[in-house]
């Protein structure tokens, strides 16, 4: 046993600390303004045209994101990581200027090519940088530097916004994702193999890969309703309910999927799924009750999504043929995504006539029939 554990190869190289430096930059970049830019549209419009605003962001980040390998097949990793870094930041400074909704909607769709440039070909960069017997530890390590920074960020654009005014996040949004590109020339420039598209379409046939994605989407979907719709829900509240609710729910995602990568290694990524489900739909429900139970509701929902973060992506990865990495990036991310579109774009036509309690527990009501999904998941890999 000694000398399995004295084998076993370095985890962290100079390369993946360089990795952790452009993921900070674009976790900053894209968390800092997600809760700000629908208050800054709700001036324009309506709480439903807020709600569209994350859609276009989240909608445009899934169409990117099928085409990213492809993009990365024709330029490599560095090329492709730094056109996402400069769409997803850059266009901030546009909002400065102008406060119409169609601007607003044009950044946003914009800053989601980028975002989707930087979670796909830098997800393919950081499966290769992690060594294959160490992948539950090094998602979970990566994991805590996706955290932190967008723990941070989420709740300081909101306060931020709320004592400086909105300028000053945007433009924090661009220098922060634009500083990153500093670390790319140190990455790997080796392109992705000629087969990576078909791989895509390979695994949006392939139910082992599919599933899982569909059940972390149903979380994904919450997430959209609880960073779009919570500071709106809470605004006849003390500005700290907001603020402490969305430092809460990526917080306890941080620390839930490093233990999640460590107990998934041990018993298996697929027997964390369900527990994350149940705790996810929980969490959604307390949102519903007054700031006590906001906040213990984000904690938990927190806890869940990020059992369901590692467990997912660990299980894809460890499903997906060799050579598979961005297929596999893409399709969690795209179902990450996607979801959180959906959840915004569904939250937004009820809100109006549910109200946001109602709004939370129907977001709850939708993660239990994922449930579904575990079971047959499980009856098919006994089969």
């Amino acid at each position: 046993m000694t000398t399995d554990l004295t084998a076993r190869p370095r985890l962290v190289s100079r390369a993946l600390l360089l990795r952790f430096v452009s993921i900070a930059g674009s976790s900053i970049g894209f968390n800092l303004p997600l809760s700000v830019v629908p208050l800054f549209a709700r001036e324009s419009g309506s709480d439903g045209q807020a709600g569209m605003v994350t859609v276009a962001l989240l909608l445009a980040t899934v169409a990117a994101e099928l085409v990213t390998p492809r993009l990365v097949n024709r330029v490599g990793y560095r090329w492709a990581l730094a056109a996402g870094l400069v769409l997803l930041g850059a266009p901030a400074i546009v909002l400065t200027f102008s406060g119409d909704l169609w601007v607003i909607v044009a950044v946003s769709v914009v800053r989601g090519a980028g975002f989707a440039i930087t979670v796909v070909a830098g997800g393919a960069v950081t499966a290769l940088l992690i060594p294959a017997e160490r992948r539950g530890e090094g998602l979970a390590l990566t994991g805590l530097v996706v955290g932190v920074p967008g723990l941070l960020a989420l709740p300081a654009g909101v306060w931020a916004a709320a004592h400086w005014g909105y300028d000053p996040v945007f433009v924090m949004t661009a220098v922060a994702t634009l500083l990153a590109l500093l670390s790319v020339p140190g990455l790997p420039s080796r392109a992705a193999t000629a087969k990576t598209e078909k791989g895509v379409l390979a695994g949006l046939r392939n139910p082992s890969l599919t599933r899982p994605a569909a059940i972390f989407a149903t979380t994904t979907a919450a997430v959209g309703v609880l960073v779009t719709f919570l500071p709106l829900a809470t605004s006849d509240q003390p500005a700290w309910v907001a603020a402490t609710a969305l430092f809460a729910q990526p917080a306890a995602s941080t620390v839930a999927r490093w233990f999640a990568g460590r107990l998934g290694d041990r018993r298996g990524p697929a027997s964390l799924l369900a527990p994350g489900l149940v705790l996810s739909a929980a969490g959604m429900a307390l949102l519903a009750g007054p700031p006590a139970a906001v906040i213990g509701g984000a904690i938990v929902f927190g806890v869940g999504f990020g059992v369901l973060q590692n467990a997912t992506q660990a299980l894809m990865y460890n499903r997906a043929p060799a050579g598979g990495e961005s297929a596999v990036s893409a399709i969690w991310n795209g179902a990450y995504d996607l979801g959180m579109a959906a959840g915004a774009l569904g939250a937004g036509l009820v809100v109006t006539s549910a109200g946001y309690a109602m709004t939370f527990v129907l977001s709850a009501a939708v993660i239990l029939p994922a449930l579904v999904l575990v079971r047959r998941d499980r009856r098919d890999r006994r089969a």
